[in-house]
């Protein structure tokens, strides 16, 4: 696993593990990187020494698909093949884990309200991230590859394996939209911290974003009113696509 300096692109560390690392996170501070991979061990390291030897946390059956920081950085969530486990950061053991029914595809932790979103097969689910007790869960028409929950836990946005992305009501569940803008399978889709923006990257080698609001001002969305149109009776204008290739 590589850091690297955002702004200028410059290589500033490289960890090296013996085998393939499949998940990287940061603490909320920035000084310490937890990595997970096929030799099914999560690894904690401090950046401030990082020639030092990492933590090592060991339990996992399988390969570790996504390992994530929770709970102020004082629990690891982390995922291998068909099971998902919550460590205490200060004891470095297991306080609980579940077992789902297909392998895991992707997780993301949201901090307001301590939820974990996790997709396995078609289905979406929502667990605690404290307690791993499920929330609801949802079934998508496809193979689910990535979901992202709304800021505001309005809605969510999935993708996967049938190049669409689909947009449900996160309440009811209800499907609120769907719609294809890639050519190969979604891989990953996330949230703005703000809520009105989603990304989405797919195999077809292309990162899109999409407007939450469409219509709405905002980045590279303009919304124009014709000059020669009164404010009373004009209708805006829409002058940008809704997703942009980047």
């Amino acid at each position: 696993s590589k850091v690297w300096d955002a702004v200028s692109g410059d290589e500033l560390i490289t960890l090296a593990h013996k085998h393939i690392v499949k998940s990287v996170d940061f603490t909320e501070d920035s000084n310490y990187l937890l990595t997970g991979g096929q030799d099914k061990l999560l690894r904690i390291y401090d950046l401030s020494k990082p020639e030092a030897e990492p933590q090592v946390v060991s339990g996992h059956t399988s390969g570790i698909k996504k390992a994530l920081w929770s709970s102020d950085d004082k629990q690891i969530l982390s995922a291998d093949d068909k099971t998902v486990r919550l460590w205490d950061r200060n004891t470095m053991t297991e306080v609980k884990a579940i077992n789902v029914a297909m392998s895991v595809s992707s997780m993301e932790y949201v901090p307001e309200g301590e939820i974990l979103v996790i997709t396995y097969g078609r289905t979406i689910a929502f667990h605690s991230a404290e307690t791993l007790e499920q929330i609801k869960s949802f079934d998508a028409p496809a193979t689910v590859n990535s979901a992202s929950l709304h800021p505001e836990k309005e809605f969510l946005v999935a993708g996967g394996e049938d190049f669409k992305l689909y947009k449900y009501d996160y309440n009811t569940g209800e499907e609120l939209e769907s719609y294809k803008g890639h050519f190969g399978p979604i891989h990953c889709v996330r949230f703005s911290p703000d809520g009105e923006l989603y990304a989405s990257g797919s195999e077809d080698g292309t990162l899109r974003l999409w407007q939450t609001t469409v219509g709405k001002t905002y980045g590279l969305w303009k919304c124009v009113v014709p000059e020669d149109l009164t404010s009373e009776n004009s209708d805006s204008i829409y002058s940008s696509t809704p997703e942009v290739k980047a």
